[in-house]
């Protein structure tokens, strides 16, 4: 369960904005989503009382496939439809419950007719927190080979490092052929630390950003040798933030 978000009332006395969740990025993670909110609620609550959310389940293979062919534009207007979706349904702001699209998130939220939140910035909230100068990066190969995370964080002076080539393929091939299907297998569990062993080995890492919301349904801190960022439960714990602000 996420831990309650700084700076928000104690009471619920106000309505809650609705959330609007562009999802199925994979259907795993939007699960992981959609329980984590609740949850959240259910707690925050001490009642069966949540927020309205509002999900737009997009085609994971269309998204996979306008991203392998690097059609940004293609990509950004896809986005971009379905958040006016998600508006006409009702949402009062909206998040993207995956890394990769990010990629498109300054473009994205430019045309945007709701308010965004930025899982980098979230993420990168976080990394300050922790204090480190220098991350690890695992995720689907464009989201490591991209470096939408690595220019942003640069500007706040943290580096940020991905695995080596062999690495970036096995964690690609579990992503897309376990991870992404719901199937966790402990080899996949313990290969997966061990990469990012060798990135603090290597590189000197000081933590390592899950930046795939599959990750950390599979990965968390007593798998690895540094602290974990979870992606999914940071952009959660915004999203319930911004929905009682």
């Amino acid at each position: 369960m996420p831990r309650q978000p700084g700076n928000i009332p104690t009471t619920i006395e106000a309505a809650m904005k609705k959330i609007g969740i562009i999802g199925g990025l994979g259907p795993e993670s939007t699960i992981d989503y959609y329980k984590r909110i609740t949850s959240f609620f259910h707690h925050y609550n001490q009642s069966l009382s949540t927020p309205e959310i509002i999900i737009y389940s997009v085609d994971l293979a269309e998204v996979f496939q306008l991203v392998e062919a690097q059609r940004w534009e293609l990509l950004t207007a896809l986005l971009v439809d379905r958040l006016a979706s998600l508006r006409d349904a009702g949402a009062d702001f909206a998040a993207i419950s995956a890394n990769t699209p990010h990629i498109v998130f300054d473009q994205v939220q430019a045309r945007s007719p709701l308010p965004l939140i930025s899982i980098v910035e979230v993420t990168l909230a976080a990394a300050q927190r922790l204090g480190v100068g220098r991350i690890g990066l695992l995720g689907t190969r464009l989201t490591m080979q991209a470096n939408f995370y690595g220019e942003r964080f640069a500007r706040e002076g943290i580096t940020v490092v991905v695995p080596e080539e062999p690495d970036q393929l096995f964690i690609e091939e579990k992503l897309l052929t376990e991870i992404e299907l719901g199937i966790m297998r402990e080899e996949t569990r313990t290969a997966l630390g061990d990469v990012i062993r060798r990135m603090q080995e290597r590189h000197g890492i000081e933590a390592a950003i899950l930046g795939c919301t599959e990750l950390p349904l599979i990965l968390d801190d007593k798998d690895a040798n540094v602290p974990l960022l979870n992606t999914t439960a940071l952009h959660v714990e915004e999203i319930c933030r911004q929905c009682l602000e």
